[in-house]
């Protein structure tokens, strides 16, 4: 079976035409035309026909199939088929005249939490770097095929379905193929990975000089609540993991996101939010509130609107920037915790 292109960095590429004496400038050529261009095939101005034929041989060019597409309002819905026939979603979010692509990096989800609809499927598999770099590829296809007037895709989140540093090395490497100069060329501040608090991966970045924004859901500083709502919680709790991330260094310009999604009665309370500030505040951080999004079978309810708004102005209180993420694309389940194969 041929390897993807999709799975290759610069360097792999440069290696790959070094070992069998081609020119290596073919490597540049075809990440420019591939990324930045969309050019999908072979047929390269000052590619010299013995490289194409050695790399039509050596290496597979599909992508992904985007086999549907929902939408509301600016916001959009990708069903992504992989060569197995798996599925994943990943969404498009329209802000301020550009857009974020929120990605997957598993089918499916291990961790459970008990607001997300992705976790009540179950894993079955971690998505290959091919496959994480296919998503965004996919859609850029089809917006230049179906909406060329759409905004530029400037953004970048890990954090559709699944626990991205669950499937650490893949993630990794596919930030790698998303941040090269000579392909998309997506700024380290753009590209954002989110977790659960998975221990063992964020280990995995500390070791690895992966330079891009963290984002923790934390949800609740009271370990009996962040059980319920995120039972990884209970092997890796919540002192363990924020240790760990202040371990981390931060380059400029990278920050730490914390996520508080909040439930209505269950952790919304200006008590939670004043321990929640109290344990984040010397990591320079960021807050988004999320209000929950409802899923189907959840006993959980959204929070009123004053309460976001109470627990917000407690977080700010101790000068730590915060917002309510604005929902969008709930209608059809695509806002956070709504993803699902």
């Amino acid at each position: 079976m041929k390897e993807s292109f999709f799975s290759l960095s610069i360097n792999d590429l440069l290696n790959s035409l070094k070992i069998e004496g081609f020119n290596t400038s073919g490597a540049s050529l075809l990440f420019n035309y591939f990324y930045k261009k969309l050019s999908l095939n072979l047929d390269i101005p000052n590619l010299a026909q013995s490289t194409q034929t050695f790399l039509e041989e050596k290496y597979d060019f599909s992508l992904p199939v985007v086999s549907k597409v929902q939408l509301a309002g600016e916001t959009r819905k990708f069903l992504v088929k992989f060569s197995d026939g798996l599925e994943v979603e990943c969404v498009l979010i329209p802000f301020q005249g550009k857009q974020t692509i929120c990605l997957s990096s598993q089918v499916g989800c291990a961790m459970k939490c008990s607001f997300c609809l992705t976790g009540t499927q179950g894993l079955n598999r971690s998505l290959k770097t091919d496959e994480i770099v296919g998503q965004l590829m996919a859609v850029k296809v089809w917006l230049n095929e179906f909406d060329r007037e759409a905004p530029p895709i400037s953004n970048i989140v890990f954090m559709g379905q699944g626990e991205p540093l669950h499937n650490f090395e893949a993630v990794q490497k596919a930030c790698d193929i998303f941040l090269d100069q000579h392909g998309l060329s997506i700024g380290r501040e753009k590209i954002t990975i989110s977790t659960a608090g998975y221990l063992p991966g964020l280990k995995k970045w500390q070791r690895s000089g992966l330079s891009v924004n963290l984002a923790l859901s934390l949800h609740c500083p009271d370990d009996t609540i962040r059980d319920e709502l995120i039972p990884l919680n209970i092997a890796y709790p919540l002192r363990e993991v924020l240790a760990c991330i202040k371990s981390i260094p931060l380059e400029k310009k990278r920050f730490i996101t914390f996520e508080i999604l909040l439930i209505d009665k269950l952790n919304d309370s200006e008590e939670f939010a004043h321990q929640t500030a109290v344990l984040i505040q010397e990591l320079s951080p960021l807050v988004n509130i999320i209000p929950f999004n409802p899923i189907p079978g959840s006993c959980y309810q959204r929070p009123k609107d004053d309460s976001l708004e109470r627990y917000k102005n407690v977080i700010e209180s101790y000068n730590i920037p915060t917002m309510i993420r604005k929902t969008k694309g709930d209608e059809i389940l695509a806002a956070c915790g709504q993803l699902k194969s």
